[in-house]
C-alpha cells in the first residue's frame, strides 16, 4: 500500500543547524530554577521519602526527554490496551494491524512496551518504528520482544511520569479494549484535552471488528454523562469510536491534513495550517464559530516573534483568535471544518 506522504509531518526529515551554545544560554534560567527548588527542599526539611520520589521522577523524565528528543518531529501515536490480550484474540490482531498501518503511513507507535495489545501494536509497527515506555512492576512486566533492548525503550518506576510521556510526546492516542489501566488512561487523556491541558489531537477508541467494548462505553458516556449535563455535546467531538482500522487511520491522518499545530502567544491562540484559507472562508469561520472568541474575531495572522523557538514552522500560514479557553470541543469542530473545506487543496504538496 502506498504511503500518503503528504499527510506526514512536513518537517520530519529536515536537517537544521542549531546553535547549541545559544540554546543552552536561553535555557539556563530554567535550570537555575530547578537547582533553586532542590536547595529549598533542604531548607524545608523535606522527608527522605519525598526526596527519593522527586529525585527518581526527575531522573526518569530527564532520561525519557533525551530518548524522545531526536524523534520530536516524527509523528507518533500512543496505543493503550490490555496486557492480558492473547494473540488468538481479535483485539490483538486488530492492534497488530493498526500498528502496521500507522508505520506504513510513516508514524511511530508508542506503547507501554509490555505484552498483549502493546506487543501486538509493536509487532505491527516493527522495531524501527516502535518506542516503548515500560513500567517496572513486582509481578510484571518485561518488555516485549519487538522493543526489548532497543535504545527507544524507557523503563519507568512511576505511573505518573509514564502517563505524562504517553500524552506529551505523541500526536494521537488510540485506546483498544483493556482493564482498569486502559480506562484510566483513556479518561485521563480525554480530560487533559477537554480542559486544554494538552493540545488538541485525535483520540480514537478502537474496538475489535464487531466488538462492543467501546460502543458500550459510548452508550454509558451518552446516558450518564451527556444526558445528565455532566459534559457538553461538543465534547463528543473530541474522540471517535470505531471498529474499523481504516476509519481509525483516516481519523488520525486526516486531522493533520490542513491543521498542523497550535500555540498560545500571550492571550492569542495561534493555529498553524498547511494551506492559507481564503478571506471568504475566514468569514465563514467567524459566522459559524465566532462563539469561540472571548473578544474580537478569527483572523489571519503573521508569525509572532515569541514563536522563534518553533523555527521549523515559520513558513506556515496562521489563524489567530482570543480563545475563550473552555469550548475545546467546539474548537475541534472548527479544525474538522477547516480540514474538510481545504483538504482537497492539500494533496501532494504537504
Amino acid at each position: 500500500m502506498q504511503k500518503r506522504q503528504h499527510l506526514r509531518h512536513p518537517d520530519a526529515s529536515e536537517t537544521e543547524v542549531v546553535d547549541h551554545t545559544t540554546e543552552v544560554r536561553q535555557h539556563s534560567d530554567l535550570v537555575d530554577e530547578i537547582k533553586a527548588t532542590a536547595d529549598k527542599l533542604l531548607e524545608d526539611g523535606a522527608a527522605r521519602g519525598d526526596l527519593k520520589i522527586l529525585s527518581r521522577a526527575l531522573r526518569e523524565l530527564r532520561y525519557a526527554f533525551k530518548v524522545f528528543a531526536p524523534y520530536r518531529r516524527n509523528r507518533k501515536v500512543t496505543v493503550f490496551g490490555s496486557a492480558r490480550t492473547t494473540p488468538d484474540q481479535k483485539s490483538w490482531l486488530q492492534a497488530e494491524h493498526f500498528g502496521r498501518r500507522m508505520a506504513e503511513e510513516g508514524w511511530m507507535v508508542v506503547t507501554g512496551a509490555g505484552g498483549g495489545i502493546m506487543e501486538a501494536a509493536h509487532r505491527g509497527s516493527g522495531r524501527e518504528m516502535a518506542m516503548g515506555l515500560n513500567i517496572l512492576l513486582p509481578f510484571e512486566q518485561a518488555a516485549n520482544d519487538t522493543i526489548a533492548g532497543d535504545p527507544k525503550l524507557v523503563n519507568l518506576k512511576y505511573f505518573f511520569t509514564r502517563k505524562l510521556l504517553f500524552v506529551k510526546e505523541v500526536h494521537a492516542v488510540v485506546s483498544c479494549p483493556g482493564g482498569f489501566g486502559t480506562q484510566d488512561e483513556a479518561f485521563e487523556t480525554l480530560t487533559l484535552v477537554q480542559t486544554g491541558k494538552r493540545d488538541l489531537m485525535p483520540l480514537v477508541m478502537l474496538d475489535e471488528p464487531g466488538g462492543t467494548y467501546w460502543s458500550s462505553w459510548l452508550a454509558y458516556v451518552r446516558s450518564e454523562l451527556l444526558d445528565k449535563g455532566l459534559i457538553s455535546p461538543s465534547d463528543l467531538s473530541l474522540f471517535k469510536v470505531t471498529d474499523n482500522i481504516e476509519d481509525a487511520v483516516d481519523e488520525i491522518i486526516g486531522f493533520y491534513s490542513i491543521y498542523n499545530s497550535m500555540r498560545f502567544v500571550r492571550d492569542q491562540l495561534i493555529l498553524r495550517l498547511h494551506i492559507e484559507p481564503s478571506d471568504e472562508l475566514v468569514q465563514r469561520l467567524n459566522d459559524e464559530f465566532g462563539d469561540l472568541c472571548a473578544r474580537g474575531k478569527i483572523e489571519k495572522s503573521a508569525v509572532d516573534k515569541l514563536e522563534s523557538d518553533d523555527y521549523h514552522l515559520m513558513h506556515l500560514p496562521r489563524l489567530s483568535l482570543q480563545f475563550n479557553r473552555k469550548s475545546v470541543g467546539r474548537l475541534r469542530e472548527m479544525i474538522n471544518f477547516l480540514n474538510c473545506e481545504l483538504e482537497g487543496y492539500c494533496s501532494g504538496i504537504c
